[in-house]
């Protein structure tokens, strides 16, 4: 076991290796500023690129009633400018090298990021740092963004593979937190103050809560010098704290089964189908991921070749899982013809339960382990994808495992540990979210 402490057990001002790098190249590295700022980089002396983000961890999940909507709001909103410069400022100055740079929002964390060339990681610190915590939220920009937003929110709406995983959040979680949209909603961003935003910036964007983290073609401690003085003013104002250690509780969210059904006049009807599922840091995760992989991972899959390849019943069919930090979900996702829904319903439900009953083949547990393994690896090659990981883990895991240890947990799941979270997780209560042209007291 790594003896490395978590960011929270950590002395400000120093650092640690989190992983040691091959031949003495590649290493994970952690420094804690004062004031719990945390500076975590991977070095990948190979490319040319570096990647650089700022991760806050607060998702949707977090706001309550009179904050709904904020957390995306903000994700808007500090590209709009800041003390320093206004927003085409920020916006020329990262197209001006080329800059990938942009934000996201998920139900537990959000990060501000840009993938650069190495030799322009710091002007991305320098912007992207600035953005975090300089941003004026201008009472014009908050206006014109909820113009934005809500065209987002629009644009989601006449999507129909978009919506339904929303539709399924809401029906497997119900009232909590995890079953709320993460744009808000129409009601929730026309309601929402800047007064309400700037409370939750405020008491979220402070330096213990973030995590910058930065991968590529750099050096562990030019990246920790540039922070500092990106950083500055607010390290200067900190509290004399250590950071938040990462988030492996929370209060949980029972499944509410179900079916809920959007009637809209569609060429084809979206399903979603599934139930809760493993936390991410459940040490079934792996065994899980195989199942996964089994049943809708790929052309080979248990759904592909019975829905598609054998009946023709829909073009895109797969499943997939996600983990939260005290829940999770696993759901099969399907887009077929409107006449076509009860056969494939029938189908699906009945390969869930065939497998939840009798398990799966050697073969297919083989085959999907490898699949498993090998989209991990090349999952992982960019610097844009290393970043992430290293923030991840920072964010959800009490220790950053090393692509080998990953690879070997995947390829030691034997048979019985598939066949026991199989019989677990595919025999727990189901949500069913559909979206076509249906009767709205029609029974699937």
């Amino acid at each position: 076991m790594n003896p490395v402490p978590i960011a929270a057990e950590q002395e400000p001002g120093s650092t640690v290796t989190l992983l040691e790098g091959r031949d003495g190249t590649g290493a994970v590295r952690r420094t804690v500023l004062p004031g719990g700022l945390r500076v975590v980089t991977e070095a990948m002396p190979g490319v040319r690129s570096a990647a650089f983000g700022v991760w806050v961890g607060v998702g949707s999940r977090d706001e309550d009633t009179a904050h709904a909507g904020s957390t995306h709001f903000l994700e808007h909103l500090l590209f709009k400018g800041t003390r320093k410069r206004d927003a085409l400022g920020i916006s020329s100055l990262m197209d001006a090298v080329g800059a990938d740079h942009n934000a996201f929002t998920t139900k537990e964390c959000t990060c501000y990021y840009a993938k650069v060339l190495d030799s322009d990681l710091p002007l991305a610190i320098d912007v992207i740092s600035d953005m975090v915590i300089g941003s004026v939220l201008d009472p014009k920009e908050v206006e014109a963004e909820r113009d934005v937003i809500l065209e987002e929110i629009a644009m989601v709406d006449d999507e129909p593979g978009e919506l339904v995983e929303d539709l399924f959040a809401a029906q497997l979680f119900g009232a909590a937190p995890l079953g709320r949209p993460i744009l808000g909603t129409v009601e929730t961003i026309t309601a929402l103050s800047r007064d309400r935003i700037v409370e939750h910036y405020r008491d979220r964007y402070r330096p213990h809560e973030l995590i910058v983290a930065a991968a590529g073609n750099l050096d562990h401690d030019t990246v920790v010098a540039l922070v500092r003085e990106a950083f500055a003013p607010v390290l200067a104002e900190a509290e004399d704290v250590r950071p938040v250690g990462p988030r492996l509780s929370g209060p949980g969210a029972p499944a509410h089964p179900g079916t809920t059904l959007l009637s809209r006049d569609t060429e084809q009807a979206q399903v979603m189908l599934g139930g809760t599922a493993l936390a991410r840091t459940d040490p079934r995760r792996h065994a899980l991921g195989v199942l996964s992989s089994a049943l809708g991972g790929g052309m080979s899959s248990r759904l592909f070749q019975e829905v598609r390849e054998k009946r023709g019943l829909a073009y895109s069919v797969y499943s997939y899982t996600s983990g939260y930090a005290d829940t999770g979900t696993f759901s099969v996702s399907v887009g077929c013809l409107p006449g076509k829904i009860d056969e494939v319903l029938a189908v699906c439900r009945d390969e869930l339960a065939s497998v939840a009953e009798s398990g799966l083949g050697d073969e297919e547990i083989q085959r999907a382990k490898g699949q498993l393994r090998g989209s991990f690896v090349l999952g992982y090659e960019g610097s844009y994808s290393r970043m992430s990981r290293i923030a991840r883990h920072e964010l959800g895991h009490p220790r950053l495992p090393s692509m080998d240890e990953e690879l070997a947990a995947i390829a030691a799941v034997t048979p019985d540990e598939v066949r026991a979270v199989a019989a677990d997780v595919l025999t727990r209560p189901q949500a069913l979210a559909i979206i076509g042209p249906y009767a709205e007291d029609r029974e699937f």
